[in-house]
């Protein structure tokens, strides 16, 4: 399924452009493409990157307008920006583990598949490409798409994992 309309935003060209010219796969994936399916209007888009989310997130911000402030948080491997009211945060693709006694995981470098595998819910595992050889195509693992059709909430990975990792998602469900 090709998503035009949800990418038809001028900066989804540009920071393609920006992500094929470094040879970089990045996808719009979770909230953004959750609200696109409930018909909500959402301003935060998550980008994720294979690869240095960083380093993506600074050549996008140089192509768009090189006045724009790059915010990085290299504990988490992430960056931010702000440009025409949307919130634009950059994370590449990791893993992550847990301890028993830290909410805070222990992250490291991962594929696009680890990254939408440790999703907290399926509906937030939604992608869609921005890479030129399936660019807007909607990549659905989990099945997220038919868990919003059907109003359920469900998580990508076994459950007990996944509210054990991090318990304060059994309150965002």
């Amino acid at each position: 399924m090709i998503l035009n309309k949800l990418i038809e935003l001028d900066f989804f060209k540009n920071l393609s452009k920006v992500s094929i010219e470094n040879n970089i796969e990045c996808y719009v994936v979770g909230g953004f493409v959750r609200d696109y399916f409930l018909k909500r209007k959402s301003k935060d888009i998550d980008i994720l990157v294979v690869g240095d989310g960083i380093f993506l997130a600074k050549k996008f911000a140089a192509e768009i307008d090189k006045k724009i402030k790059v915010n990085i948080f290299k504990n988490f491997g992430t960056a931010n920006l702000k440009y025409k009211n949307y919130e634009i945060e950059f994370v590449g693709a990791r893993k992550e583990s847990y301890s028993r006694d830290s909410r805070n995981p222990i992250i490291k470098p991962g594929s696009f598949r680890d990254d939408i595998d440790r999703r907290d819910f399926k509906m937030n595992s939604l992608a869609v490409s921005l890479n030129a050889n399936n660019y807007g195509e909607l990549i659905d693992y989990h099945n997220g798409l038919r868990d919003i059709n059907e109003k359920i909430i469900n998580t990508p990975l076994d459950s007990k994992l996944t509210f054990s990792d991090d318990p304060l998602r059994i309150f965002r469900a």
